[in-house]
């Protein structure tokens, strides 16, 4: 069984959470028994998460071996310039390393079919915004987050929209289905 499910801000991709007072976890969002999630995806990060009860399935995904291509819908503080968009598909220098090169695109409007988040994004007057397209195959610790730092393009809002073949096609926050495996 392989679970497409769209994890709202601040949900932990786990079920149970140690914390005093609990976090929200995948528990409460009427999933199948027994299916574990394929990788992870930040507490304040938002999108698609993959779920299977296929321990193999699980690997294959999550693993950075089979370099399954993740795309990301990125709101940054600041316009995007195509020197930025070129650095990103470069390849950046982390503190753990060089990332490989990104496919990115800089998008001329928020899409359509974006959800306002709950909290909403903090908006300065002062300072503008814009939206990223970014692609990798890898899975580093906030990645894509330390990449748009780096070049001068502070993450506000992150959501996932793709893994491999799998897209958040319009599931709404805390929506889920299965999917073909």
């Amino acid at each position: 069984m392989l679970i497409a499910f769209n994890k709202p801000y601040g949900v932990l991709c786990q079920f149970t959470d140690d914390e005093t007072p609990p976090r929200p976890t995948l528990a409460g969002f009427g999933l199948p028994p027994d299916i574990y999630a394929a990788g992870r995806l930040d507490f304040d990060s938002e999108g698609l998460l993959l779920l299977s009860d296929d321990g193999a399935r699980i690997a294959q995904i999550s693993s950075p071996k089979f370099k399954w291509p993740k795309t990301y819908l990125v709101q940054v503080e600041g316009i995007a310039t195509a020197e930025q968009i070129a650095e990103l598909k470069r390849g950046i220098t982390l503190s753990d390393g060089r990332t490989a090169p990104a496919e990115a695109r800089c998008l001329q409007q928020k899409p359509d079919w974006l959800w306002p988040r709950e909290p909403p994004i903090r908006q300065r007057k002062t300072v503008p915004d814009s939206y990223v397209e970014i692609t990798i195959r890898e899975g580093r610790n906030r990645q894509v987050r330390r990449m748009t730092a780096a070049v001068e393009l502070p993450t506000l809002r992150l959501v996932r929209i793709s893994i491999g073949p799998h897209r958040l096609d319009g599931l709404k926050p805390g929506q889920w289905r299965q999917e073909p495996l």
